[in-house]
């Protein structure tokens, strides 16, 4: 019997009953964490989406203050 404490080898599990997980799964990479990005991804989008509207809006507002100014 070996001792071999590898993940994809673990002592105790026999053959075929444990999932043979990926460097990157195992690093905590998978699948999963693609989704997780591209949700962060779109927050981001989104947020950047915001502040873009308030900068322009507030430029808007900055040019009409200006424009009474001058008159």
């Amino acid at each position: 019997m070996t001792d071999s404490k590898n993940i994809n080898n673990p002592v105790g599990q026999g053959g075929g009953q444990r999932k043979r997980q990926s460097r990157a799964e195992r690093q905590n990479h998978g699948p999963h964490r693609n989704l997780d990005r591209q949700g962060a991804a779109d927050k981001k989008a989104e947020l950047v989406r915001k502040m873009r509207e308030k900068a322009a809006a507030a430029e808007a507002a900055a040019q009409t203050g200006d424009d009474i100014a001058q008159s």
